[in-house]
C-alpha cells in the first residue's frame, strides 16, 4: 500500500491502472527512427581511449564516419599515438583526465570549437580503473581514488557535456560492471564506485527522457585479459601494505592463496572485447538502445540475470560454495 500511495502522489492521485495503460500505449506508439547508417555529421566523445574498450570503440566509430573526440590521460603515450596513426583525420586526441575540472572544461571548449554540423551525438563514459583487495587491506585513499575516477569522473564529464548531447537529442553511455550488483569478495572499492555510477545513470535516464536523450549502461563481466585493466599484484605487494595487526589477522599464507586465486580467475576471462564493443555500438547507433547490456558468457547469463532479484541470504550463501571462501574461513579462523 505504501508503494501505491507513493506512486499515486507522484502522478496526482490518478488510478494506477490508468497509469499502466498510458505507459503501455506510449511504448507501443513509439516510432523508432532508423539506425545511424553512418556517423557523418555527428560527433562522439569517448573517455579513457588510451587502451581497452575506449581505444577499440574509437577506432570503430571513426571507421563509421563519426568525428571522434578520443579522451586520453596521456596524449603522448603509446596508446594514444597508436590510435592516432590507425585512424582518419576525423579522430581527434584530447588530453582528458576526468578527475580534473580544468581538463574537462578545456576538452568541452575543444569539442565545441570543432563540432560537425549535426553536433555531439553521444558521450561514452568509459574511463575507469580497477583494483582488488579485501576491504581491510584497503585505505581510505584507495577508495577515494577509485570513486574519483570511476564515479565522480563520469559525473563531472556528464554535467559538462549534457547541454551539447541534449541539443542533438543523443546518447549518454556508461561503462559499469557486473560488480555494480554482484557483491564479490575482494572487489569492495570497485563495487562501490560502479554501484554509485549506475545510480547516477538511472536517475539521469529518467530526467533525460523529457529531452529524448537515451541513457545506456554497459555491464561487462570478466574482460580483464581483453583490456589489461586489472592490476596484477604479488602476495608481497599486498603484505607490505598491511600493518602489524592486519598481518596477524590475515596471515601470509592466506594472502598468497588469495592472490593466486584472483590471478587465475582473471586469466579465465574473455580474450577479446568484441562483445562489449558491439554493445557500445548498439547503444550509440540503435534507434532503441537497451537500458542495460549484460555482457557475460551464455552459461553465466541466467545466473547474473537472476542474482539481483534473489533474497540477501541466498546471494550471500552463493559465496559459501566458492573454494576460496571455504579456505579463507578455515585459514583465518585457524589463527
Amino acid at each position: 500500500m505504501n508503494t501505491i500511495f507513493f506512486i499515486s502522489q507522484i502522478v496526482g492521485i490518478v488510478p494506477i491502472s490508468a497509469v499502466l495503460l498510458f505507459v503501455l500505449a506510449k511504448l507501443v506508439s513509439r516510432r523508432p527512427s532508423s539506425h545511424l547508417q553512418d556517423g557523418y555529421g555527428y560527433a562522439v566523445l569517448i573517455t579513457g581511449c588510451d587502451s581497452g574498450f575506449g581505444h577499440q570503440l574509437a577506432q570503430c566509430l571513426d571507421h563509421k564516419g563519426f568525428v571522434v573526440f578520443a579522451g586520453c590521460l596521456s596524449p603522448e603515450g603509446a596508446g594514444a599515438q597508436s590510435l592516432a596513426r590507425q585512424s582518419s583525420s576525423n579522430l581527434k586526441i584530447l588530453k582528458l583526465d576526468v578527475t580534473s575540472d580544468e581538463e574537462v572544461q578545456q576538452a568541452k571548449k575543444t569539442v565545441q570549437d570543432n563540432l560537425p554540423e549535426k553536433g555531439l551525438w553521444a558521450v561514452v563514459n568509459n574511463a575507469g580503473i580497477s583494483d582488488w583487495a579485501e576491504i581491510e587491506w584497503s585505505t581510505i585513499e584507495d577508495f577515494r581514488k577509485m570513486v574519483d575516477i570511476n564515479l565522480f569522473g563520469c559525473i563531472r564529464t556528464s554535467i559538462a557535456f549534457l547541454p551539447l548531447v541534449r541539443a542533438a537529442k543523443g546518447r549518454m553511455v556508461y561503462v559499469s560492471s557486473i560488480f555494480a550488483f554482484f557483491n564479490c569478495l575482494n572487489m569492495g572499492a570497485y563495487s562501490v564506485s560502479k554501484r554509485g555510477l549506475e545510480a547516477f545513470a538511472d536517475c539521469l535516464r529518467v530526467e533525460m527522457a523529457s529531452f529524448d536523450v537515451k541513457v545506456s549502461i554497459i555491464q561487462p563481466g570478466n574482460f580483464g585479459r581483453a583490456t589489461n585493466i586489472l592490476k596484477m599484484k604479488t602476495g608481497s605487494d599486498i603484505w607490505e601494505k598491511l600493518d602489524d595487526e592486519r598481518k596477524h589477522m590475515f596471515n601470509r599464507q592466506y594472502i598468497d592463496l588469495a592472490n593466486d586465486y584472483f590471478n587465475s580467475t582473471c586469466k579465465a576471462g574473455f580474450k577479446d572485447a568484441d562483445m562489449v564493443i558491439r554493445a557500445m555500438l548498439h547503444a550509440v547507433t540503435s534507434p532503441q538502445p537497451n537500458y542495460r547490456y549484460l555482457l557475460v558468457s551464455a552459461m553465466d547469463r541466467f545466473f547474473f540475470q537472476l542474482f539481483p532479484f534473489l533474497p540477501t541470504f541466498l546471494t550471500d550463501a552463493v559465496f559459501s560454495l566458492s573454494p576460496i571462501f571455504t579456505k579463507r574461513k578455515e585459514m583465518l579462523y585457524a589463527m
